[in-house]
């Protein structure tokens, strides 16, 4: 740009009242008006908007909101490396979910399908076979389904009375060692039902009106009609115990 102008304390301007028959106000006002001018001169020739954010040499600007710092830099990669990759994530997710669903399948084909799951399954109980002063009943699982699949382990189960309150506590585990049962539709697997006879034992009793029976690992029951009479609900000798199941409908 051009020169800067000299201050109209060293000459006038055409047209203007001499600085010498100035008030001291007007004085002021025209020194003030050069101040002025110099400093808008000044911005125009610097180049940069006053204003406008500065970025250091070698500083990349933070994400919105973030202001920490990495080696004394503000670095575009800290924000993306702290916050969650939706890319991925997606990526992962699929990818892990494939692959467990693949090896699951694999392994489940070699082992019979997978294991059964509740919908799969009809419970029964057989007829009891007392000794020695115990009922026996065998609680069945069979394989209602059209695909193989395993058992493996104990069920669970629970007497009811018509409200679908339980009568007595839960039933224990009697020791035994678990083996995986591949079921083919139609095929079964038992578990002995076993408790001391009340008249025996002289436990308090109660007459059932079903036996709500969950196959193993499954959350969701079976409700099998109880018609075996009384069972033990409290007092000498009232545990009720379920084996280990094993193939086939009874001993």
């Amino acid at each position: 740009m051009s020169t800067f102008p000299r201050t109209v304390a060293d000459t006038d301007r055409p047209g203007s009242v001499p600085a010498h028959r100035r008030t001291p106000a007007a004085r002021r006002a025209a020194l003030l008006a050069g101040v002025t001018l110099l400093s808008l001169l000044t911005a125009c020739g610097n180049g940069t908007p006053q204003g406008s954010p500065k970025t250091l040499p070698g500083t990349a600007g933070p994400a919105s909101g973030d202001t920490s710092t990495n080696g004394g830099s503000s670095g575009a990669a800290s924000p993306a490396a702290s916050a969650p990759s939706k890319k991925t994530g997606t990526g992962t997710g699929t990818k892990t979910g494939s692959g467990s669903a693949s090896a699951s399948a694999t392994s489940g084909s070699a082992a019979g399908g997978g294991r059964c799951h509740t919908s799969e399954l009809r419970a029964s109980v057989g007829r009891n076979d007392p000794g020695a002063g115990q009922e026996n009943f065998p609680l069945v699982l069979t394989n209602k389904s059209g695909r193989t699949c395993t058992v493996r382990g104990y069920p669970g189960a629970a007497f009811v009375d018509a409200s679908g309150k339980q009568l007595g506590p839960d039933p224990q585990r009697s020791p035994g060692s678990p083996t995986t049962i591949v079921l083919a539709p139609g095929h079964s697997a038992w578990s002995g039902l076993t408790f001391s006879n009340p008249e025996i034992s002289g436990a308090n009793t109660a007459t059932p009106a079903s036996l709500i029976v969950t196959p193993p690992d499954e959350l969701d029951s079976l409700t099998v009609t109880w018609t075996q009479g009384k069972v033990p609900v409290s007092g000498n000798a009232s545990s009720v115990r379920l084996t280990v199941l094993s193939p086939g409908t009874a001993p």
